[in-house]
């Protein structure tokens, strides 16, 4: 009777605990993928999903970075926050000061114990970005940098080489001075050059002068408490933006992307400056048109230090408040995500840079490069950026405050409102008064 009793109990404790193993955890993934990047998330999740039964990722888009944000730190205050998050990369100091997160590699190597990651798998100009105080703070996902885009065959119309594109302000301006095209009358059939005024464009060309955009080490030794716009680097962009405008050889979009992508496209614009993940779109459009597209390094002042380039884009956070199998299983997707595998996928489907070393090796091993020269620009770009403060990038708490203020202040400057070197001194003086306000509050 005890025999047959203990194997009753047995038995039940297996069914239990078998039930239980294989009982999924869920866990919700909260992003700012639209459009067709939207299809590429859904379907990576839906590979990881059908490819275990331990672990359900509920994706969820939530609009635009700043909507993802803000509904997080709602969700944050009511208990019902997700577990991952998608933050574009100037939201990094608000997620380190938010006391919300649980870092990267504490999650990895404290809640799941895998000891089996190499976290040097990662391009180093994209970790180091993320990394603060020597510890990667997120997962790296989708990165971009900005590259010059310009049609190849205005190029031999104009009498330029196609195989080389401007490498200076002083050629940028020259370039496109060739390429514009006016009528009798003086209207412009042609601009040499587009550019649509968007902050980030900014703090790009900062960076491609080895110069910060604030003090402290661009915010990586210590906060940061000052503004750079006003020194040399920013200034003479904004000058050499205002003059080509002012010559007619440059279109002046407005404010946003569209404009000058539309500009570009259609042959309005014979160059411009776009990011990296639209090498795809523009390659489409350029044969659509009857050109062939060519890609180029940003131009700097011929007698600035080359420093290189931002990675812009964003990253995947964890969320530390929720029950510890919770966390274990978003380890699990985090990781399956930063696999060769995926990161390949999410390339050749998206543009966005794969973040992996192996990725990158895979992709030149099938010639994919080779086949695909503008990737090979936008690659080569990155990993000759100098490794400095000036291309890791600024930690700023009111950074995406602090592009719009560089946005008016641009707008002003066009407009001939203000000279650069007034509008970029009240710029630095509004970014100044706005980082003292962040750094009381965070103190």
């Amino acid at each position: 009777m005890k025999k047959t009793v203990l194997l009753v109990l047995v038995s039940l404790c297996f069914i239990v605990s078998f039930s239980a193993a294989a009982e999924e955890v869920t866990i919700d993934f909260w992003h700012a993928m639209g459009g067709h990047n939207l299809e590429v998330v859904n379907t990576l999740v839906e590979e990881f999903n059908s490819s275990q039964d331990q672990v359900e990722v509920k994706a969820q888009y939530t609009g635009s970075y700043n909507d993802t944000l803000t509904k997080t730190q709602s969700a944050v205050q009511t208990g019902t926050a997700p577990h991952i998050i998608q933050i574009y990369e100037i939201g990094t100091q608000m997620m380190l000061d938010s006391g919300i997160i649980m870092p990267i590699e504490d999650l990895g190597k404290e809640v799941a114990g895998d000891n089996s990651f190499d976290w040097d798998k990662f391009l180093v100009p994209v970790s180091n970005y993320y990394t603060m105080d020597g510890k990667l703070n997120s997962m790296p996902f989708n990165s971009s940098t900005p590259i010059l885009y310009y049609d190849r065959d205005a190029f031999e119309e104009a009498g330029l080489d196609p195989n080389r594109p401007p490498q200076t302000f002083a050629e940028l301006k020259e370039y496109a001075r060739k390429l514009t095209i006016k009528n009798d009358d003086g209207t412009v059939e042609r601009y040499g050059f587009t550019l649509g005024i968007v902050g980030w464009f900014v703090e790009q060309m900062v960076a491609n002068q080895d110069a910060t955009l604030v003090n402290n080490d661009n915010g990586r030794s210590a906060r940061a408490t000052a503004s750079n716009l006003n020194e040399e680097a920013a200034v003479r962009f904004v000058k050499l933006w205002k003059e080509m405008v002012d010559e007619g050889i440059m279109l002046n979009p407005g404010r946003g992307w569209d404009g000058a992508n539309q500009a570009f496209s259609s042959g309005r614009a014979a160059m411009l400056i776009e990011s990296t993940s639209s090498v795809a779109g523009f390659t489409e459009n350029a044969e659509a048109a009857g050109f062939e597209l060519g890609t180029g390094f940003l131009p700097r002042p011929a007698a600035a230090n080359r420093g290189g380039v931002i990675i812009g884009g964003a990253s995947l956070w964890t969320i530390a408040d929720h029950p510890e199998e919770e966390l274990k299983a978003t380890w699990e997707f985090l990781k399956w995500l930063s696999e060769e595998e995926q990161q390949v996928y999410w390339f050749e489907n998206t543009g966005y840079f794969p973040v992996t070393k192996a990725a990158v090796e895979r992709e030149m091993n099938n010639k994919f490069f080779a086949e695909n020269p503008n990737y090979l620009t936008a690659f080569l770009q990155l990993l000759l950026s100098k490794k400095a403060v000036s291309t890791q990038g600024a930690l700023i708490g009111t950074f995406p405050e602090v592009r719009q203020i560089v946005e008016e202040s641009v707008e002003k400057t066009l407009e001939g409102n203000m000279t650069p070197q007034a509008a970029m001194d009240e710029a630095a003086e509004r970014v100044n008064k706005s980082l003292k306000e962040y750094n009381q509050l965070n103190e």
